[in-house]
C-alpha cells in the first residue's frame, strides 16, 4: 500500500528494462509507481487505479499510444500525460498535441530532466483541481460538469443547460466537446476532429464536423453567426476559446 499523499503514477511501457528503471526513480523521488507492458493493460489500470498523471509510450503492443491517448481523453480532460518516445519527429509531436498531451519527451532522456517534469505536470494538476472547485468562473471543471460563459454542461447526465435552454447532447455531441475542452485554445482541422472523434469510420466526412459545429453554435451561442465560443480558422479548421484565464 501506498503511503498517505503519495502521488500515483502510471507508467505504460513494454521495454521492461526502462519500465522498471523508470519506476526505481519514481519511487526514489517519493511518488507510487506501477508499470503497464502493453495498451490493454495501461488502460485497464487507469481505470482501476486511478493514478495521479501517465507517462505514456508510443509504440507499444496490444494498442498503441495515440489511441490509449485518445480513449483517456474522451473520459479524463484532467489528467496529465507525458509522452516518451523515440520518435521524436515533429509530426508524432504534434498529433500528440492535438490529442491532448501535456508533455512530450524523446527517448533518450536525461532523468533529472525528466523527474522535473513529472514535478511540473503534478504541480500543475493540482492547480487546477483547485481552480476547477472555483464557482462563477468560466471555463472550468467541477467534478463532471463544465462551465464556459452561460452554459453548463453535466458530462454524467449529457444535460446542457446554454443560450437554446435545456437540451440532452447525444453521446458523439458529448464526445466532440469533450476533445474541443482538452484542447481548448488550439486549432483543430477537420481532419484531426475527424480521426479523434469518429477514427474515420465509414459514414463519415469533413462536412459532418461542420455539422457538429452549426449544432454546437446553436446551442451554446447567444448569437450562432458570430460566434464566441466555437470559432472558424480559415485553411485550418476550428478552435474552442472558452474565455477562461
Amino acid at each position: 500500500m501506498e503511503a498517505p499523499g503519495k502521488k500515483r503514477i502510471l507508467v505504460i511501457e513494454d521495454e521492461a528494462h526502462i519500465a522498471e528503471g523508470i519506476k526505481l526513480n519514481l519511487s526514489l523521488a517519493g511518488y507510487d509507481a506501477a508499470i503497464a507492458p502493453d495498451g490493454i493493460d495501461g488502460l485497464e489500470q487507469w481505470r482501476k487505479w486511478h493514478p495521479d498523471l501517465i507517462v505514456l509510450d508510443v509504440m507499444l503492443p496490444m494498442l498503441d499510444g495515440f489511441s490509449i491517448l485518445k480513449t483517456i481523453r474522451n473520459e479524463d480532460e484532467k489528467i496529465p500525460v507525458l509522452i516518451l518516445s523515440a520518435r521524436g519527429d515533429t509530426k508524432d509531436k504534434v498529433k500528440g498535441l492535438q490529442f491532448g498531451v501535456d508533455d512530450y519527451l524523446s527517448k533518450p532522456f536525461d532523468l533529472e530532466e525528466f523527474l522535473l517534469r513529472v514535478g511540473r505536470l503534478l504541480k500543475k494538476k493540482d492547480w487546477y483541481e483547485e481552480k476547477s472547485q472555483t464557482r462563477g468562473e468560466t471555463g472550468i471543471f467541477s467534478g463532471d460538469r463544465y462551465e464556459f460563459g452561460p452554459n453548463r454542461v453535466d458530462f454524467v447526465t449529457f444535460e446542457a443547460r446554454c443560450a437554446a435552454g435545456k437540451i440532452i447532447l447525444t453521446e458523439q455531441e458529448a464526445v466532440l466537446l469533450k476533445i474541443f475542452i482538452a484542447n481548448k485554445g488550439k486549432p483543430l482541422s477537420r481532419e484531426t476532429l475527424l480521426n479523434a472523434g469518429w477514427g474515420y469510420s465509414s459514414g463519415t466526412s469533413t462536412r459532418t464536423v461542420d455539422n457538429f459545429i452549426v449544432r454546437f453554435r446553436k446551442y451554446f451561442e447567444k448569437n450562432p453567426k458570430e460566434p464566441e465560443f466555437f470559432k472558424s480558422r480559415r485553411s485550418v479548421g476550428y478552435i474552442f476559446e472558452p474565455g477562461d484565464a
